[in-house]
């Protein structure tokens, strides 16, 4: 178990909850925000931008419910951190923009960096049994 105390459970539940639902809330924004998010990836150069945005919305509701539910938490923490580690370099490349650019996008690289630093760090509880979670695991 990734804790042992009932006080760490319910504060790792939390954490899950404010983790994960941030994230799954982040790509609902994706579905009701499409055609600016996706004139954003245009911009930014993606391929597909339209698609790009609806799959990756896809990714953070999924996945963020799958952290806040304890369901299949290897796949949904690995998917979270793989998509934010991309979306860090790709989206926000704060070095590539002119400068009165640089800070917004620096900011956001740098919240994207840590949201992927707590999937991975969920990542790597992904095995163990989580408390009050569903239980429904992949691996």
């Amino acid at each position: 178990m990734v804790v042992e105390s009932a006080a760490g459970a319910a504060i790792f539940l939390v954490a899950r909850v404010l983790f994960g639902g941030l994230l799954a809330f982040m790509g609902v924004n994706h579905f009701t925000d499409t055609e600016a998010m996706a004139g954003y990836a245009e911009m930014k150069g993606l391929p597909v931008p339209t698609f790009s945005v609806v799959a990756s919305g896809v990714v953070l509701v999924l996945g963020g419910l799958g952290v806040v539910l304890g369901v299949a938490p290897v796949l949904a923490a690995g998917a979270l951190a793989a998509f934010l580690l991309v979306t860090a370099v790709t989206m926000h490349d704060f070095w590539a923009v002119p400068e009165d650019q640089t800070r917004d996008e620096m900011t956001q690289f740098l919240k994207t960096v840590s949201l992927a630093g707590g999937a991975l760090s969920l990542l790597a509880v992904g095995g163990q049994a989580w408390p009050y979670a569903v239980g429904i695991g992949l691996f």
